[in-house]
């Protein structure tokens, strides 16, 4: 994750915008929005720049508003000018629909809409691809009517609470130390710190004989030492099968442990 120090040290007069995460595709943490919001506001300030601030919150924009309402990360910063979102995340729907909005009408300039008027009038619109099919918008319409802010505050509760029962199950199985616990968007990531003689890799290898996909991966550069696995905690996944899994994983590490793979399994690279 990157600070607020650091986003500034890579401003310049070519800079356009500054990104910051809501939910990092390697842990799923926060990176520390607000801090880089007055950072880069302060140095506008100092410099005469006019550099915003866009928040990816492809993950945690459908958590943070449920689980931490009071975290400020979107709009209520002033320099906040543009939000992404994904709905086929914790949006509860199927894949296929994403989001972006804005602070205000002048801040996506005319020049990025396209105009059509062959469907009886004017059409702007602001997309890669002007036709798609609108099933998903339905989907994520029907479920911001079904659920509503409670609803979706239910669901997000019960999926950090079985990320959190299963990092601290995981952590009490010996050979794992937890990197982040769901405490943010209910994704945790666990790395290997025993003395074992085996991998991340040997263990996601394993996992799957069971049906668990649980990817391993190592850290961007810089921390590419660290390798890590990675659970994620969607909706339906119920506290039984959070039990299943650690029985799962229990199992797969006393098998590894007893019978050493004589090759590891490979890295794969990581897939957002």
């Amino acid at each position: 994750m990157i600070t607020g120090e650091e986003a500034v040290e890579r401003i310049d007069e070519n800079t356009i915008g500054v990104v910051a995460i809501l939910g990092t595709a390697y842990t799923g943490e926060y990176e520390p929005i607000k801090e880089i919001h007055d950072a880069v506001v302060a140095n506008n300030e100092a410099n005469g720049l006019e550099v915003p601030v866009h928040i990816d919150a492809a993950s945690g924009g459908f958590v943070a508003p449920f689980l931490q309402p009071d975290l400020e990360w979107d709009f209520r910063l002033p320099n906040v000018r543009s939000i992404n979102v994904s709905g086929h995340k914790y949006g509860l729907v199927y894949p296929g629909v994403g989001f972006v909005v804005w602070n205000s009408a002048r801040d996506l300039p005319e020049e990025l809409i396209f105009h059509v008027n062959y469907l009886g009038g004017d059409m702007p619109t602001f997309t890669l691809n002007f036709s798609r099919p609108g099933n998903q918008i339905v989907g994520q319409y029907y479920n911001f009517i079904r659920l509503g802010r409670s609803g979706y505050t239910r669901v997000m509760q019960a999926l950090r609470d079985t990320a959190k029962l299963l990092s601290s199950q995981i952590a009490e199985l010996g050979p794992f130390s937890i990197i982040s616990d769901g405490t943010d968007i209910p994704v945790l990531t666990f790395e290997i710190t025993g003395d074992v003689p085996y991998t991340v890799y040997d263990v996601s290898d394993r996992l799957r004989y069971n049906g668990w996909q649980v990817p391993a991966y190592t850290m961007p550069d810089n921390a590419t030492d660290v390798a890590l696995l990675r659970i994620v905690v969607r909706e339906g996944f119920t506290l039984d099968l959070a039990s299943s899994l650690i029985n799962d994983l229990r199992q797969a590490c006393d098998d590894l442990q007893a019978n050493p793979p004589m090759k590891s399994a490979t890295a794969t690279g990581f897939a957002h």
